[in-house]
C-alpha cells in the first residue's frame, strides 16, 4: 500500500490556506526548484514545557510553530535522558534491517497492512512503484495488546493488534523501542497541555475530557516507527526528486514526535554528506522550506485530526523528506524514529460545522470515531489507489 494507513493522509488534495501575494506557484510544483530557505524550528525547552501554567511567552511559541501561520512543526530541546535513549535505538535499525530473510518474513503481518512488525517493500512511491528504499519496523510502544476483542481485531487490525518483537534474534530491540517511544510519548502529552491551554487563551470551548491532552492520554491507538533507509550502492542521482526518501504527505493522526536522522557509513556514525537532504514542509501560503531541528531536540508535528477538532487554530501542513544527492551518498544509511500519537479508535471525534479538511467525507457537525474517521480516509486515498 502507500503510506501506512494509520500514520498519514496522501496530499492528493489541498487544504484551503490565506492566499499570499508571493504565493503563484503551488508546492508540488515548487519542488522541481534545486534550493529552498532553510528555517529552525521555533524550539521550547523541556524545563519551561513542564510548568503547568499559562505562560504566555509558551503559548506565543505554541501559535508560531503550530498556530494558522506556523510550519505544524516545533521541538523540545533538553529532554533528560533522551540522547541516549535516540542513540540505543537508531544503532538497533540497521542490524534489524540486516537480519536474515526469514526472520523478517516472520516479523511481517500482512493482517494489519503491516502495520505491526517489519515491512520492506509493502509501501508505494509517488511513482506508484514499491518502495525499496527504506524498510520499517512498527509497534506500540505503550501496549503490547491494545485488546483482545475479535471484532475490533477483524474491524481496525492496523491499530488493534499486538506487537511482534524479534524476542530471539535481536532481544534489545524491545526494550529500547519502547523506552524511546514512551520518552516521547510523555513529552507529547505535556506539549498537548499547552496546545489546549493555547486553545481555550483563543476561545475555544472544551469540557475537561475534549482536550488534545486528555485524548492522547487515554488512547489504545499509538504507533512508533523505527525506519532504516538501505544505502544507495552507486549514490543517489542529483536529479531525484525532492520527496526522494519520502512522499508528500500530511499526518492524519493527532501529534507526531520525530527524531533528528542518524547517518551512518561502513558501521561508523557520520554527518549527513548533503546539506539539502533533510525535512521539506510546504508552509500554509504554498512555500517550501527546508526545516532543521537539533540532533538531541524532540520535533512534534501536528497531524490532521488535531486541525480539524481545533478549528483551525492548530494546523497540519504538508512535508516530505529528500535524499542525500551525488557520489558521497554512496553507502550512507539512515536511521530515524516517528511516534504517531493518535485517538483511541473508539473515541468520538465531535467535527465543527466548518470543516476545512476532507470537506467531501464529513458531514457538518458530524460525530465520528477515530476508526470510522481513519475508515473513511483509507476507503477513499488507499482503495483506490489500490485498483
Amino acid at each position: 500500500m502507500g503510506m501506512s494507513v494509520d500514520m498519514h493522509t496522501p496530499n492528493l488534495f489541498h487544504f484551503p490556506r490565506p492566499i499570499s501575494r508571493n504565493a503563484v506557484v503551488p508546492c508540488h510544483a515548487m519542488s522541481s526548484q534545486t534550493s529552498f530557505p532553510t528555517v529552525n524550528t521555533v524550539s521550547i525547552s523541556f524545563s519551561q514545557l513542564k510548568l503547568k501554567d499559562k505562560n504566555s511567552d509558551l503559548l506565543l511559541k505554541i501559535e508560531e510553530g503550530f498556530g494558522p501561520n506556523g510550519l505544524g512543526i516545533l521541538s523540545v530541546t533538553d529532554v533528560p535522558g533522551y540522547s541516549s535513549l535516540r542513540r540505543n535505538l537508531l544503532h538497533l535499525a540497521p542490524r534489524l534491517a540486516n537480519l536474515p530473510k526469514e526472520v523478517k518474513e516472520d516479523l511481517e503481518d500482512p493482517h494489519s497492512r503491516y502495520n505491526f512488525g517489519w515491512s520492506h517493500g509493502k509501501e508505494k512511491l509517488e511513482s506508484g512503484k514499491p518502495d525499496i528504499l527504506k524498510g520499517s519496523f512498527y509497534a506500540n510502544p505503550i501496549l503490547d495488546t491494545p485488546t483482545t476483542e475479535a471484532s475490533l481485531l477483524e474491524r481496525y487490525p492496523s491499530y488493534c493488534g499486538s506487537n511482534i518483537w524479534p524476542k530471539s534474534a535481536l532481544p534489545e530491540l524491545e526494550v529500547a523501542f519502547k523506552a524511546l517511544g514512551k520518552l516521547i510519548f510523555d513529552v507529547g502529552l505535556m506539549l498537548a497541555y499547552h496546545c489546549d491551554q493555547y486553545g481555550v487563551s483563543k476561545g475555544m470551548k472544551m469540557r475537561k475530557d475534549e482536550g488534545l491532552e486528555s485524548i492522547l492520554c487515554h488512547s489504545r491507538c499509538h504507533k512508533g516507527r523505527l525506519l532504516y533507509y538501505f544505502p544507495a550502492q552507486q549514490g543517489i542521482p542529483d536529479g531525484n526528486p525532492l520527496s526522494s526518501w519520502c512522499g508528500w504527505h500530511t499526518d492524519h493522526g493527532s501529534l507526531t514526535g520525530l527524531t533528528c536522522a542518524m547517518f551512518m557509513k561502513d558501521g561508523v556514525e557520520i554527518t549527513c554528506p548533503d546539506s539539502a537532504a533533510g525535512l521539506y514542509i510546504c508552509s500554509r501560503n504554498d512555500q517550501i522550506v527546508k526545516v532543521v531541528y537539533g540532533k538531541d531536540d524532540i520535533a512534534y508535528q501536528i497531524g490532521e485530526t488535531t486541525e480539524i477538532l481545533s478549528g483551525g487554530y492548530l494546523c497540519a501542513t504538508p512535508h516530505c523528506v529528500q535524499a542525500p544527492k551525488g557520489e558521497e551518498s554512496s553507502g550512507v544509511e539512515r536511521s530515524t524514529f516517528a511516534l504517531f500519537m493518535q485517538p483511541d479508535w473508539d473515541e468520538k471525534l465531535n467535527f465543527p460545522e466548518d470543516v476545512h479538511i476532507h470537506k467531501e467525507l464529513i458531514p457538518s457537525n458530524a460525530a465520528l470515531t477515530f476508526g470510522e474517521y481513519s475508515e473513511m480516509l483509507l476507503d477513499k486515498y488507499y482503495h483506490q489507489k489500490q485498483t
